[in-house]
């Protein structure tokens, strides 16, 4: 592998690796205002959720690259310490990005990359209209670490489209289409076919990777992936179970069968067909 220690080279140098590797990124699309009213926005990648009740946002108006000075996100949330974060989706993305150029201070960039300002419910900066999430934020607190800035944001008031909804209320995320950050120039879109569901080992106790049977585990058939299927699962076939279900296959129990079992997210299936094969 490459081995790479930050301080052995230039940080922009070490900075292109984290963006290509740390990949895809959400993106905060931050509209903020200066202590006369003048409205900004600009898009960050270096965001995320950082805690739940309270319901708390991070993101990091970084310093400019070629003189280390503050941004006007970073000067405005200073002086007026409300932001709203909205979402990116497909359909803004490009108008999204121009509104990164670097315009001179007092720019609304609202009006550069043709955006409509939306007035928020508890927050004085406007939302973007189109963006299809909208967070009203009250900025709790601004830390410095050379050339970063880092916001941490309380989210006090939220809108969603409601054609992202599903007959519960809750985003469907297959009504979505996300776009995220990656490195240079590089985007990512969230479509259907990109997506894909891991059952979350929250609710049960997975038997581990440690249980599998060592001749599975040794097998040039089944890579991680399918040895993390069989070790987050928690409630195995019994033998009775076992012997029943392989009396009723069309075909002799095999490694290939239970790989293909696997491949069919049939997990319980699967083991079933290696504890007959013990």
């Amino acid at each position: 592998m490459l081995s790479l220690n930050p301080k052995d080279m230039a940080a922009r140098v070490f900075y292109s690796y984290m963006t290509t590797s740390i990949a895809p990124r959400p993106i905060a699309f931050a509209s903020t205002v200066d202590a006369d009213g003048n409205v900004n926005l600009s898009p960050f990648s270096f965001f995320n959720i950082v805690g739940i009740d309270p319901p708390l946002l991070v993101f990091s108006p970084n310093n400019r690259g070629r003189d280390n000075s503050k941004k006007n996100t970073t000067e405005n949330i200073e002086a007026f310490p409300e932001v709203v974060i909205n979402l990116v989706d497909y359909a803004m993305v490009q108008q999204m990005s121009l509104s990164s150029c670097e315009f001179p201070k007092g720019t609304n960039e609202f009006v550069k990359a043709g955006f409509t300002e939306q007035a928020s419910v508890l927050v004085k900066p406007p939302r973007v209209k189109e963006a299809p999430v909208q967070f009203e934020c009250k900025i709790l607190e601004i830390k410095s670490y050379g050339t970063s800035n880092i916001a941490i944001c309380e989210i006090v008031m939220a809108h969603i489209a409601e054609n992202l909804l599903d007959e519960h209320g809750k985003i469907d995320q297959l009504k979505t289409d996300w776009v995220a950050r990656m490195g240079a120039d590089w985007y990512a879109r969230i479509t259907p076919e990109a997506m894909f569901e891991v059952p979350k080992p929250n609710v049960h106790l997975g038997v581990g990777v440690d249980s599998i049977p060592e001749f599975v585990k040794n097998s040039e058939l089944f890579d991680g992936n399918d040895l993390g299927k069989l070790g987050n699962e928690s409630n195995l076939p019994s033998e009775e179970d076992s012997k029943t279900y392989l009396l009723n296959l069309d075909e002799k129990p095999s490694l290939l069968l239970a790989k293909a079992l696997l491949d069919q997210n049939k997990i319980r299936d699967a083991w079933a067909v290696i504890l007959g094969l013990e």
